[in-house]
Order: C-alpha cells, then structure tokens, then sequence
C-alpha cells in the first residue's frame, strides 16, 4: 500500500519549494562505497526486510533511499551527503533487531528534486521536461514528474511563455511522482516519439535493464537500472515510493523527462544526486503506474 501524506500545502509553499530545489545539485560522483554490517552472511525473511524498511520510513532521515536486494537478502540504504553519522546511527537503531538486514551505502552530492524526454517544458515559475506523449481517444496528453506538475496551472514550450501547450490535468505527489498535462493548443505537434525514438510500448524495468534517459538540462545519456521499488527521503515530508533506481545522470530542469530501453517507455524522472559531470544515482517513477492511473497510452 502507498502511503501518502494527507496533509494540505498551499500553492506558494509549493512554488517556493520547486524554486528552492532548481537552483541545482552538489556535483559530486555518486561511487557507493557500503559500510560493514555486523553480519553479511546471516539471510532475512521478506518480513524481516519489509519490517527493516518500514523502519527506515518511520526514522525519516531527509537524504536517504532504499529498496530491497532479492539476491543478496538485505535492505541497501542510500545517504546522500547531508547525512550525518549520527543520522546512520538513528536509522539502525530504529531497525531494532533487523539493524544487521541494512546494507548502507554513501553517494556523495544531495538527493534532490531534479526541477528545471524531453522537450523543455515551463510553468508559472519553474522548468522541467516532457516525459512520454500519451492519449486517450483522439485527446492527447504528454506525462511528466509529478512535482512538476503540483502547484502548476498553464504550460508553456518557451521561457517567455508565449506559447501555450495546455493546462495540467492530473498530479499525484508525493507518494507517487508522476503528473498529466494536456495538449490544448491544436497546432502543436505531438509525436510519440522521444527525440528521433519512436516510443511504441510501456514495460516494467529490471535489474541490470539498459536504460536511456532524455533531459532538457542535459540531453542524452544511459546506463542501466540498478534496483525496484526504491523509497526516496527528499526531506520535508516529500516521500516516493516505487522509484527505479538508475545510475543515470541527470541535473535539475531534466524532471519528468523520459527513461526508456529501445522502443519501451519505462520511466520518469524524479530526482537523485550528482551530475552529469561526475555521474550520479538517480530515481525514475516507473511510466505504467501513471499510464494507469489516468488511462493513457504511449503510442
């Protein structure tokens, strides 16, 4: 079950934050360098490892990621830079008695929503990047991350914003992270395509998937999906859940920009740390959750 937060926020604090978070990212290589366990031999039932990361939930340390690794039987825990020792030792010590199932992994720079695939796209005061064009019937719609879209009214295709692709149709963040924008300005083209890609189905990743991500920061670059079904703490009550995790790099603007294997859409993009520089972990919100939830296909 997702867990969402319930509580209200007002379309200023929003923005406020949005603007905070695209003014970039600590470069920095994301190189996982994992901390000693006092056991890395001893095997954790599903239960013990679901109960570890509901632990890790429940200390709610801003700068940190998880999921489960089914081949080694423990729960990798990503801090990011901001993360202190004392931190670490608040997480483990909320573990309890599964403190020995967390695998704990440093990545220098500051997870972060990467806020500024895709085309560059802008809000009232923000940028970020088209993710998939999708429809349903003979409308057409492109989806993007969702904290882009939260808050946001109009869409725009310049950073004068004079032309106008259509207003945002759905949102869901946190929790989840995806966000649907609608085509209202009939002569804009939408091709179901990213880039010179043409985009002809959805799929699920998978660990070790090659992986292609489109940003309007920083264009083109790959690598592969390094874990499912990630938790990512971006601090301030903005938690994700379901995230892939890729060792893709990605810089603010290139939020909600797409990351697909060959002809497959697989993803959106959310946040993570470093640059495209230096590299960098980064977390994608995987495209069929929102093709479902808003009934849309790629095409």
């Amino acid at each position: 079950m997702r867990i969402k937060r319930t509580t209200p926020r007002s379309t200023t604090a929003r923005r406020t934050r949005l603007l905070a978070v695209s003014t970039g990212l600590v470069a920095a290589a994301a190189l996982a360098v994992p901390a000693a366990n006092a056991d890395q031999s001893q095997t954790f039932s599903a239960a013990e490892l679901t109960s570890a990361s509901d632990a890790v939930l429940a200390a709610d340390v801003a700068g940190t990621a998880w999921n489960i690794d089914p081949a080694t039987k423990s729960l990798v825990v990503t801090a990011d830079s901001t993360v202190s020792q004392a931190e670490i030792a608040k997480i483990k010590k909320a573990a309890g008695s599964n403190a020995d199932a967390l695998r704990i992994e440093r990545t220098p720079g500051v997870f972060s929503k990467l806020l500024a695939g895709g085309d560059a796209i802008y809000a009232s005061s923000w940028r970020c990047s088209a993710g998939f064009n999708v429809r349903s019937g003979n409308t057409y719609y492109f989806v993007t991350a969702g904290h882009c879209t939260d808050g946001a009214g109009t869409w725009y295709t310049n950073s004068a914003r004079t032309t106008t692709i259509g207003p945002t149709a759905g949102s869901s963040f946190p929790g989840n992270d995806y966000g649907l924008v609608r085509y209202s300005n009939t002569s804009l083209a939408h091709p179901g395509t990213v880039g010179s890609v043409d985009i002809t189905s959805a799929a699920n990743a998978t660990v070790g998937m090659s992986v292609t991500r489109r940003g309007s920061t920083t264009g083109t670059h790959s690598g592969s999906v390094t874990g499912l079904n990630a938790t990512v703490n971006y601090g301030g009550g903005d938690v994700v859940y379901g995230m892939i995790r890729t060792n893709v790099c990605a810089e603010p603007g290139d939020s909600g920009g797409p990351l697909y294997s060959g002809s497959r859409a697989i993803g959106l993009t959310s946040g993570g740390s470093g640059n495209c520089s230096s590299g960098g972990t980064t977390f994608f919100q995987p495209v069929t959750e929102a093709l479902s939830a808003y009934g849309v296909s790629v095409y």
